[in-house]
């Protein structure tokens, strides 16, 4: 392993940071650290440049305690969100800032700064000023500036977080094909899930101050380990239902669940992506859920639905692409039948949940009226 994070713990006053964590970074990873704001990324981030100390546990590199080391000694490059240039230096300066700092030869700063110019696509641009880049450009300068030590492991804050989505959709890109290139351990912090999975090799996803999940993108996705895992990834519909001896009722409709055989009666939320919710306006061949149209709300290529479940009047909202939703016809007081392709049970106030994915054609629909 590149990095090993064992047991660390981190508080500010009365705030947890980060607690009892653990985590190993395999060697040329790129690692993404994926959760809300509050979460502890940029905390463990900084614990492992040695920008912060932990106040507990051990931080490890090629099995070195590196726990107490200073950052310089380290050896770790970092970006920040905001680049963090300096104004009055040109570009081949900020470059080379940190070689000239440590007093490497002149001829040696200047093939270094070539090479990295290359590697960035801005060779033109040596000798011109941060205010005269672009936010895409600075944050490129940012990131060879990290590099020029040719550092063991780069650290990387939110790195696109100050760009506008356009250009964030650029540099993801481009971050991806450059460690492709260079292959340096990094680590990236994200609260953007689409980010994390463009870019990352593994995802880590966190909350107050764990670690909840690590996997790759399709493995968190696919399979989230817990409800919070399951919202923060995307969107997602949720339905409130009952599980009786291995079955889930939702509204009319009972699907089995075998996993949940020995609960005799339980609160249950279903968790289903939108695009695993089949919308029609009659009954199917698969069993269904009734519900009504209460509210439609069109937003750009969604048209986003407030729904009555027929059965026991819950209201829950889905979104359908807007050419499916004008085909339907749809408007309040419309009748639907939803069809589930995909969707999982946790089982309400559990102290531990069981992630299983079932397949909704399973499912069965009750007589109406029945108990």
């Amino acid at each position: 392993m590149s990095i090993s994070i064992k047991n660390v713990s981190k508080r500010f006053a009365n705030f947890t940071a980060l607690d009892d964590l653990s985590l190993e970074v395999p060697d040329g990873a790129l690692l993404g650290l994926l959760g809300p704001s509050g979460s502890g990324k940029t905390t463990l981030l900084r614990i492992i440049a040695g920008l912060e100390i932990a106040d507990s546990g051990t931080v490890l590199h090629q099995h070195e305690d590196i726990t107490h080391h200073s950052a310089r000694d380290r050896n770790v490059g970092f970006v920040f969100q905001h680049y963090a240039l300096f104004r009055h230096m040109t570009v081949a300066e900020n470059i080379g800032y940190g070689l000239k700092v440590r007093k490497k030869p002149k001829d040696e700063i200047h093939e270094r700064v070539a090479e990295l110019l290359q590697l960035i696509r801005l060779e033109g641009l040596a000798a011109r000023y941060p205010a005269q880049l672009s936010g895409g450009q600075r944050q490129r300068v940012a990131l060879a500036r990290a590099l020029a030590a040719r550092p063991r492991v780069l650290l990387l804050d939110e790195p696109f977080g100050a760009l506008d989505a356009k250009v964030r959709q650029e540099l993801r890109q481009w971050l991806r094909r450059l460690h492709d290139e260079i292959h340096v351990t990094s680590i990236f912090v994200t609260h953007d899930q689409e980010e994390a999975f463009e870019v990352a090799d593994q995802v880590v996803v966190m909350n107050e101050g764990r670690i909840l999940q690590v996997g790759t993108p399709d493995e968190v996705y696919e399979h989230p380990a817990d409800p919070f895992v399951f919202n923060f990834l995307g969107r997602v519909v949720a339905f409130q239902g009952r599980v009786r001896r291995g079955q889930l009722h939702l509204g009319d409709t009972v699907y089995d669940v075998p996993e949940h055989a020995s609960v005799s009666d339980a609160g249950a939320t279903v968790y289903v992506r939108p695009q695993d919710i089949k919308v029609s306006t009659g009954p199917t061949a698969v069993p269904t859920l009734r519900a009504v149209v209460r509210d439609v709300n069109r937003a750009g290529p969604w048209v986003y639905l407030e729904l009555e479940r027929m059965g026991d009047s819950a209201i829950f909202e889905i979104a359908v692409p807007n050419d499916h939703a004008r085909h339907l016809q749809l408007q309040e007081g419309s009748p639907l039948h939803l069809s589930l392709a995909r969707y999982t049970v946790y089982l309400q106030g559990a102290s531990s949940v069981q992630s299983v994915q079932h397949d909704g054609a399973l499912g069965r629909e009750r007589a109406r009226g029945a108990a």
